[in-house]
């Protein structure tokens, strides 16, 4: 290729610029030569911006899996997350210009339409304090009825434990086949609690139950342990958690002191700071962040700093959320549920 001008070739040495048309087994970072094909390992750029992606038109569901995954191929500083806990998609990059770029690749190429929107804060929730229930599904119909009856005891657990599940029937007060099913109906009491997210950092005893030799099932079990663990929550008191994030900087030195203060100003707070390895004149600087402040502060780092610094982030662990910031939460979650 030169210009506006093409040529055919059977053949271009190495340093030419050619151009070649639907080569279907062909993935971006592939070499082209006489030989096999040789992947070319690309490094993937960690993502310092996101936005939650969802299609305008539900049909277009299953075409946008397949141009996110496209796109993905051709760009190492893109990433896309299925969210388990907000059960959002994330499309992952290196910044707000580089995400509209992609979106309006997604619409040139594939014609697939989406909206954007600040990705959710995966919140959750825990107890203040222990309880004991019973927890007893009943139900009469024409025919076999339903019955299940379970004792528990709830107690919070100590921070990043998740759930535990003991078993303490003794006497046969509950078959063996339905603890399973009390376990379950449990878990799914948990999946939404009082604030209305998923609740961590419980145990939760089985201590015992009653049955019925006809109309008591699986699902009347299940039944039970949801219904006892939904009693549970609501005399236990609920606890917002938010997740905290450790955040490594490499920043001119210069900007050490601002982007101090900017952690500060987000809620967030510094680990320590030293020179980094290997580059004069620059810091490497270890921070704790909530989530909820990482977009924000973001944009912030990028302006103190005239876009030099960059940062890498995963998450650290679950603290409480107290006081205004709390309630503006649940308010924001009560309003979305209207």
């Amino acid at each position: 290729m030169q210009g506006a001008q093409t040529k055919k070739v059977s053949s271009a040495p190495e340093g030419d610029v050619v151009a070649i048309g639907k080569l279907d087994p062909v993935a971006a970072g592939d070499a082209l030569g006489q030989s096999r094909a040789i992947r070319i390992a690309r490094k993937k750029r960690f993502p310092v911006y996101q936005l939650a992606i969802a299609t305008k038109d539900r049909k277009d569901d299953v075409r946008l899996s397949g141009a996110l995954q496209k796109l993905v191929d051709e760009d190492a500083g893109l990433e896309i997350v299925h969210d388990q806990t907000t059960h959002e998609i994330l499309l992952q990059g290196q910044g707000e210009p580089h995400l509209r770029t992609v979106i309006d690749r997604l619409k040139a190429r594939f014609n697939v339409d989406v909206a954007t929107a600040p990705p959710s804060t995966p919140y959750k929730e825990s107890i203040r304090k222990k309880a004991e229930v019973r927890g007893r599904h009943k139900k009469q119909t024409g025919g076999h009825g339903q019955f299940g009856d379970c004792v528990i005891q709830v107690e919070p657990l100590p921070r990043g434990k998740g759930f535990e599940f003991v078993d303490k029937i003794t006497g046969g007060a509950i078959p063996r086949q339905w603890i399973p099913a009390v376990e379950a109906g449990v878990k799914d009491a948990m999946s939404k609690g009082a604030i209305g997210f998923p609740v961590v950092d419980v145990a939760v005893t089985l201590i015992d139950g009653s049955f019925h030799s006809v109309d008591s099932s699986e699902h009347s079990f299940q039944q039970a342990g949801r219904i006892g663990m939904q009693e549970a929550m609501g005399q236990c008191g609920s606890v917002l958690l938010e997740p905290i994030e450790k955040l490594t900087i490499y920043t001119p030195s210069s900007g050490t002191p601002k982007i101090n203060s900017a952690v500060s100003s987000h809620n967030g707070q510094i680990l320590g700071f030293e020179p980094r390895e290997g580059w004069p004149g620059w810091d490497k600087v270890d921070v704790y962040l909530p989530h909820a402040e990482r977009q924000n502060f973001i944009i912030e780092l990028r302006s103190l700093t005239q876009g030099l610094a960059t940062f890498e982030a995963s998450f650290d662990h679950m603290v409480e959320v107290t006081g205004r910031r709390a309630d503006d939460v649940a308010k924001r979650v009560q309003g979305s549920a209207a």
